[in-house]
C-alpha cells in the first residue's frame, strides 16, 4: 500500500516519463541535485549526473533528478535542464523553506537532501537515493544549527538511502534528534552507523537489513501504520574504497581548526570543510564522495524495484 499523497501541487512540474511511471506502479528513483550544482566541479558534474541516471536506467528504474529551472521546481529533469543547472552561474542551494523564494524570483537552484525528498513526494515518488545527510553541527550547543534535513524527513514517508550523515557534523548528536523525530535508521547489512567518507563512524545501529525486499518490508509497514516519516537505510561506502579512516581524523580535526580561526559559522561551515577536505587530501575525498553516491544510487534503485513489487 502506497502512502497518501496530497495532490502535486501545480507549481511543481513533473515530467511526463516520471508521472507515467508513478501512474503505473512502475519503480522510481528520486536524485538530489546539489551533488552537481555544488559538490562537483564542471563538467565531472554531469557526467555523474548522466551516468547515475544511466545506471538506474540500466537496472529498470525511471531515474527522476530534481532540480529547480528558472524558478519552477521540475520531477525528472531533461537532459537540456541538468545540463544547464550543472554549468550556469548564480546556481543558488535550495532547501524546502527556499523554494517559493526561487519561485518568486525565478531562480536556478540544487535541491537539497530535504528540497528533493519533499517534492519527490508531493510527485508520489517512493525511494531516493543521496551521498550523505544534513545533520547537528558540533557546535549546535550554542548555535543551534541542525539541518532542515532531519525535520522534513520527519515528516514525509519516503525510503531515502545515504551512506550516513557528513562526518563532519555531531554524529552522535545527529543520531540522538533522528530517534527523538520518530525516524527509523537500518544499517545496509551492517550495524554500524556509517561516517559518509568513511564506512564505520564508530556509533552502532540497533536494527539492520539485508536485502532490498526487507527495506521494501519496513517501508511498507511504515506506511500500514500511518506513520509520517521517512525511514533511513545507512549504506556503508566499500571498506576498500573508503578515505583512510587515520587520514580522514586527522584532516577533519584541521578542518575544524581552520574554520574557527576563519570565524567560518552557519550554512557556511559544510562547505568549507567539504572544500578543505578535497584540497587537503588531493581529491581523495571527492572520490570517495563519488564511491557513496555511486552505491546509494545502486542499492536505491533496488530497493525502488522492491517497493514497487
Amino acid at each position: 500500500m502506497p502512502p497518501a499523497t496530497t495532490p502535486t501541487p501545480p507549481a511543481i512540474r513533473v515530467s511526463e516519463e516520471v508521472r507515467a511511471a508513478v501512474a503505473d506502479g512502475r519503480p522510481v528513483l528520486a536524485l538530489e541535485s546539489t551533488i552537481l550544482s555544488h559538490g562537483l566541479p564542471s563538467p565531472r558534474n554531469l557526467e555523474v549526473g548522466l551516468r547515475s541516471e544511466q545506471e538506474v536506467r540500466d537496472l529498470g528504474v525511471v531515474p527522476a533528478t530534481i532540480g529547480v529551472v528558472g524558478g519552477v521546481p521540475v520531477v525528472g529533469l531533461s537532459r537540456d535542464e541538468l545540463e544547464h543547472l550543472c554549468t550556469a552561474i548564480g546556481v543558488v542551494k535550495a532547501s524546502v523553506r527556499d523554494l517559493p523564494v526561487a519561485r518568486a524570483k525565478g531562480l536556478d537552484a540544487g535541491t537539497t537532501v530535504a528540497a528533493t525528498a519533499w517534492l519527490a513526494h508531493r510527485a508520489g515518488i517512493r525511494v531516493m537515493s543521496t551521498g550523505g545527510l544534513g545533520g547537528v553541527h558540533r557546535d549546535a550547543s550554542e548555535t543551534f544549527d541542525e539541518s532542515a534535513d532531519l525535520p522534513v524527513l520527519a515528516e514525509t514517508p519516503i525510503t531515502l538511502v545515504s551512506a550516513g550523515v557528513k562526518s563532519i557534523l555531531d554524529i552522535g548528536a545527529t543520531l540522538e534528534r533522528l530517534e527523538t523525530l520518530n525516524v527509523p535508521v537500518v544499517g545496509y547489512r551492517t550495524n554500524r552507523y556509517p561516517g559518509f567518507y568513511v564506512a564505520d563512524s564508530g556509533f552502532e545501529l540497533e536494527y539492520r537489513v539485508d536485502s532490498p525486499a526487507e527495506a521494501a518490508a519496513l517501508a511498507l509497514a511504515r506506511d500500514e501504520l500511518g506513520l509520517p516519516s521517512a525511514v533511513l537505510v545507512a549504506n556503508p561506502v566499500d571498506a576498500a574504497r573508503q578515505l583512510d579512516p587515520a587520514v580522514h581524523d586527522q584532516v577533519l580535526a584541521e578542518a575544524l581548526a581552520a574554520a574557527e580561526a576563519a570565524g567560518v559559522t552557519g550554512h557556511d561551515t559544510t562547505p568549507f570543510l567539504l572544500d578543505f577536505f578535497q584540497r587537503a587530501t588531493g581529491g581523495a575525498s571527492l572520490e570517495a564522495n563519488l564511491e557513496v553516491y555511486r552505491g546509494n544510487v545502486a542499492l536505491g534503485a533496488e530497493i525502488a524495484r522492491a517497493v514497487a513489487g
